[in-house]
């Protein structure tokens, strides 16, 4: 939804009706992940995407009827690769969308929601879509309250506790539960969508190389940083697309810095005295990547000067050095993209190798310990 609040509210303030299909859930090669939406206004125009492509004909036409006063529902587009073209899903995968229609009364909760998503603070949608319940029911849930009711206290409860949940990790997915709440059973579906502030990528070295990463870490949606000890370096006009520029010592900085387990580190500077305190500290932080830029020479000093001050190897193995994928990459932007499919291959759990040379599913599964 995030990728339509503008447009939810432009159009709730216009006092106009809007179709939302959202993803809720994905098997096999789905092309969007769950939380992808598309908005249909009441002037026809349909923004966003739910599939690619592949279903925005046969979801529109959903949406204009939910719109027109049919109820909110939830429908499985799915089919073999052999029949995919009849109904447009062409990439074999399996998904499940809910179609709702948006004004001011069916979500009165969505300004609170949406001023929450602008100012980067938390907040998760829980929405009823199957069941033996109030399907279409909305309930937004932050840190320390909630606003709207999915139809009982104690299924409001349960929900709300279980969203924040996943809220704390960034994820989004369905939950089951009774008719009131109940954990045991799990007739009632109910699809909750957090809107976790942006993941933070803290990159180490103000270098060319770090102002083509701080491009790249951007546009895949990271707050990113950038930090050095030297001011004449380290300065807005050279990183114009960095979310903050810090000029501080690094391990200071790290330590000063809050780092969860969506966090990715990178450490370009390949100077010991930089490195060995920033990446003794870095090791004991639950960051999901720490890479390293130097040769392999310089990685082996790196390695022998941690040891020393007591860093272990289990701790030792968590480095990525050097950092990036083996793609051939010489100019820092071919290296920032080399940086940035590691990162994405350690999130999904992808192998790096190219997609023609692999078989099973293309999509993955996040790790267990991904935080979203």
């Amino acid at each position: 939804m995030r990728e339509v609040l503008p447009d939810l509210m432009t159009a709730v303030g216009a006092g106009e009706r809007t179709g939302l299909v959202t993803v809720v859930s994905t098997f096999q090669s789905a092309p969007r992940p769950p939380g992808a939406s598309m908005a249909v206004t009441a002037s026809g125009e349909a923004v966003g995407s739910v599939s690619g492509g592949c279903i925005e004909g046969a979801v529109y036409e959903l949406a204009q009827e939910v719109m027109a006063g049919a109820p909110p529902v939830l429908q499985r587009y799915g089919v073999s690769d052999d029949d995919a073209f009849a109904v447009g899903l062409t990439c074999g995968g399996i998904i499940d969308v809910f179609v709702e229609a948006v004004d001011g009364s069916t979500f009165p909760e969505l300004a609170e929601v949406a001023a929450s998503v602008e100012a980067s603070a938390p907040v998760a949608v829980a929405t009823v879509v199957a069941g033996p319940g109030t399907v279409g029911a909305h309930l937004a849930v932050w840190p320390d309250r909630v606003a709207g009711s999915l139809g009982g206290t104690r299924l409001d409860d349960a929900v709300a506790d279980d969203a924040r949940g996943l809220l704390d990790h960034g994820r989004t997915g369905i939950l089951r539960y009774g008719a009131a709440g109940e954990r045991r059973l799990d007739d009632l579906q109910v699809f909750v969508q957090s809107f976790a502030p942006r993941p933070r990528m803290l990159v180490f070295g103000a270098i060319d190389f770090a102002a083509a990463l701080v491009r790249v870490g951007r546009f895949l949606g990271y707050r990113v940083t950038v930090c050095d000890a030297r001011p004449v370096f380290a300065t807005p006009r050279r990183f114009p697309d960095a979310d903050e520029v810090v000029v501080k010592w690094p391990h200071d900085y790290l330590a000063s810095t809050t780092v969860d387990a969506r966090t990715v580190i990178c450490v370009l500077t390949h100077d010991p005295r930089f490195d060995v305190p920033l990446l003794a500290a870095a090791v004991r932080t639950p960051a999901a990547y720490i890479g390293v830029m130097g040769s392999r020479r310089t990685h082996d000093d790196r390695l022998k000067r941690l040891r020393e001050t007591g860093v272990s190897e289990a701790e030792l193995a968590r480095l990525s050095a050097p950092l990036g994928l083996d793609i051939g990459a010489r100019t820092p932007e071919e290296t920032a993209v080399s940086i940035a499919a590691e990162i994405i291959a350690s999130r999904w759990g992808g192998s790096g190798r190219r997609l023609r040379d692999t078989s099973g599913p293309i999509h993955h599964e996040p790790l267990a310990a991904d935080a979203g």
